[in-house]
């Protein structure tokens, strides 16, 4: 829009001037502007008037600082957390970079100023995939020296592995000893994790602007109104109570093992996902454990209690907002404060000892094993971790199966320190769910599983047990979409009869042609074990030619054991094949790492 001088109240030379600048404005900066003057024009309404130029207020800055924000996200909760926090700072008129640790680049880190880091902490103690390189560097000869910056970390973690939050904790110090000064303290944050965060981020707000005025800008204010549309009501903390349609036994009569897929509901939700994204679950406890529970303690089920600004029954917290089969040492110790037992205090005071005896127990076998306790039930469930949400590799693609989401659930059941142990959300889908019943879901959507953008790259997928789930729901897609690219799936169990999962589609995807090729390994059929890793050995050459075609590899499954086998064995692959040394091996799987075309889901 061009203005004129006829109709507006600036001379020939203003007006050309205007219309000089105003098409070169971006939408942040007109609105900069808007706030501006309209920050002014309140100013004069209050003031004398004067025909004088008039300052901008103190309040308003010309030039927000900058910030960056680098997350290391393995399931996606640390890259939702670091662009809300990265949106909360816009809102305030701070110019915000946010940006996965893999796709930042580390000789840039001089030259930041303002770094805000959100990590969670993988396996046993690592950081995760996108983080590593990033890690990496930092920890290394080549991390410069930071003068005149300033950091803050927010580390994500669980509270029953031994090294809780170490990556964040690790970024935390080396920032320190490279001259890093905090805008606030680390927050280490367990798996409930959003008052933390959010605390974290007030933190992180009020030390950046810290000398400035704390009411927002005009431009900030201006930010808000126009800030992007409200996201979908159901969420982590507010999730849907979702109909389950079917709730069905994959494995045959005689395995070893119990797989069960759940076809449940969104209907009525506006919940939606993309394949590599995840279900968020949040299960019940067994009621049998908490009748033992509350038989242990003497407790009166029907007493009520207080869980955050609600009054419940004692067995309906206990059932529904608390964790009581897993130990952490942060709840040892906290529990240690309400016992006179002598044994546990000598516990809790030994880190090695603790760590031997959580292993495999429980809340039951911490209240047996060290009477009397001196507390009231609302002083001990005060000190009881919150009910985490179970993550679920979505096994559906939404544009096959609409307003539905599938789930490929193993249950879990096995035997320690005399009784039976059940997985709390796996046995609850195997043992009392039906169909008709509801469960409060919502969808964490994970940006570091996801297929290639060009429908045409070849994909590899290597998925043993339920890691086949979420390339149920690539297949879906692609035959959906009509991608035309190759595929290639290694898939392993026990039994070829009993336990090979999905196989009647896998068969008609691989006649059909939207899956190009298979490999099965079951360990349990021959004189020797034989896994999906030794399937890939057999096929080394084939499968350097699909990556040196530009072919994407995606991992789901156990980390521990399978993911690092077959992680070597793509080394071993490539050192053969390609003819280059091992370190150059390692770098090639690195480069594709990178690049998005080795990615792992993997738990």
């Amino acid at each position: 829009m061009q203005l004129q001088v006829m109709n507006s109240p600036f001379n020939q030379e203003q007006t050309e001037l205007l219309n000089r600048l105003l098409p070169t404005l971006t939408e942040t900066q007109s609105l900069w502007l808007s706030g501006y003057l309209a920050a002014i024009q309140s100013s004069s309404l209050q003031a004398a008037p004067a025909v004088e130029e008039r300052p901008a207020p103190a309040a308003v800055r010309a030039i927000p600082k900058e910030v960056t924000i680098l997350f290391g996200s393995q399931t996606g909760n640390a890259q939702n957390l670091a662009k809300k926090a990265g949106k909360t700072l816009e809102e305030r008129g701070f110019q915000v970079t946010v940006s996965a640790m893999s796709d930042f680049k580390p000789n840039n880190l001089k030259k930041v100023k303002n770094l805000l880091i959100v990590v969670s902490t993988h396996g046993e103690g690592d950081p995760p995939d996108n983080a590593l390189t990033f890690h990496e560097f930092v920890h290394g000869k080549r991390a410069p020296k930071l003068e005149d910056f300033r950091y803050s970390v927010l580390a994500l973690g669980d509270s029953s592995y031994e090294f809780f939050c170490q990556t964040g904790k690790d970024f935390d110090k080396r920032l320190e000893e490279l001259g890093g000064t905090r805008i606030t303290p680390r927050v280490d944050c367990d798996l409930d994790f959003e008052e933390p965060a959010a605390e974290w981020a007030e933190a992180v707000l009020a030390g950046l602007s810290e000398g400035e005025s704390s009411s927002p800008s005009p431009a900030a204010a201006a930010s808000v109104s126009a800030s992007a549309p409200a996201e979908s009501v159901y969420s982590r903390s507010n999730p849907f109570r979702a109909e389950v349609l079917e709730n069905l036994n994959l494995n045959g009569r005689g395995s070893n093992k119990e797989t069960r897929h759940l076809e449940i509901s969104l209907e009525g939700s506006g919940l939606t996902y993309q394949p590599g994204d995840s279900l968020g679950v949040y299960p019940e406890n067994d009621p049998e454990l908490v009748d033992l529970l509350l038989a242990e303690m003497s407790w009166d089920p029907e007493e009520t209690v207080r869980v955050k600004e609600e009054t419940v029954t004692l067995k309906e917290a206990l059932t529904a907002h608390f964790e009581i089969t897993v130990l952490t040492k942060p709840l040892v110790e906290k529990a240690a404060k309400f016992s006179g037992n002598e044994e546990l205090q000598q516990l809790v005071s030994d880190s090695n000892q603790l760590k031997s005896y959580m292993d495999g127990r429980d809340l039951i076998d911490l209240v047996r094993d060290f009477k009397p306790w001196n507390s009231s039930a609302q002083e001990f469930i005060s000190i009881l971790r919150k009910m985490p949400a179970r993550l679920y590799s979505i096994s559906s693609s939404f544009e096959a199966n609409p307003d539905e989401v599938h789930l490929t659930i193993g249950a879990v059941r096995y035997d320690a320190h005399g009784r039976e142990r059940k997985g709390v959300c796996s046995i609850l889908c195997a043992e009392r769910l039906q169909p008709g019943d509801t469960l409060p879901v919502f969808i964490q959507h994970n940006e570091n599983f996801k297929l290639p953008e060009n429908p045409d790259t070849p994909i590899i997928m290597v998925g043993p047990g339920t890691g086949i789930a979420p390339f149920r729901s690539f297949m879906q897609e692609r035959e959906e979409s009509g991608a035309d690219g190759k595929s290639w799936l290694f898939f392993g169990d026990q039994h070829f009869v009993t336990d090979f999962l999905y196989q009647t589609e896998w068969q008609k995807w691989l006649k059909d042609g939207v899956l190009t090729k298979l490999d099965v390994a079951f360990s349990r059929d021959g004189d020797e074990k034989v896994y999906v890793q030794h399937r890939m050995q057999e096929n080394s050459k084939e499968l350097f030619q699909w990556l040196q075609e530009g072919a994407a590899v995606y991992i789901c499954g156990d980390e521990k054991n399978m993911a690092h086998d077959v992680h070597n064995t793509l080394i071993d692959i490539i050192e053969k094949e390609g003819g280059i040394s091992r370190d150059q091996a390692s770098e090639y799987l690195a480069d594709m790492q990178k690049n998005k075309r080795y990615q792992r889901d993997v738990y």
